[in-house]
């Protein structure tokens, strides 16, 4: 399976508990959704398989946007393949790429709020 990673040094936990944990938790969780439903715009389409078999999976502060057809990595890599109108290959990486700044809004948000009222 092709992988691409971002990373985040979580720190807050000496400093914040249990409460912020959660807070950034919330918000990664939040992040993935919208790459979830970004990803969702752009997947190769024929019988909608492969776009209903994506799903966020999340285990704490980690997680990932996953496709689980046995073509899905396929689908993603192969760039000569011919794809319905606004579908196409790299549906992954495009819009992490692409989303990146909101998705880190998405994870910063609740926790800035949460810091300000402190």
């Amino acid at each position: 399976m092709t992988q691409q990673r971002t990373t985040m040094n979580w720190e807050g936990g000496r400093l914040w508990g249990q409460r912020g944990r959660r807070i950034a938790e919330s918000g990664l969780q939040n992040a993935l959704e919208h790459l979830l439903a970004e990803s969702r715009r752009i997947v190769p389409l024929d019988e909608g398989t492969l776009e209903r078999s994506g799903r966020v999976v999340r285990n704490g502060l980690e997680g990932a946007v996953v496709y689980d057809q046995p073509y899905a990595k396929r689908q993603h890599e192969e760039l000569t393949w011919k794809h319905l109108p606004g579908r196409k290959a790299k549906y992954l990486e495009g819009p992490l790429n692409s989303e990146r700044q909101v998705m880190l809004e998405l994870m910063a948000v609740p926790l800035r709020r949460w810091l300000r009222g402190r």
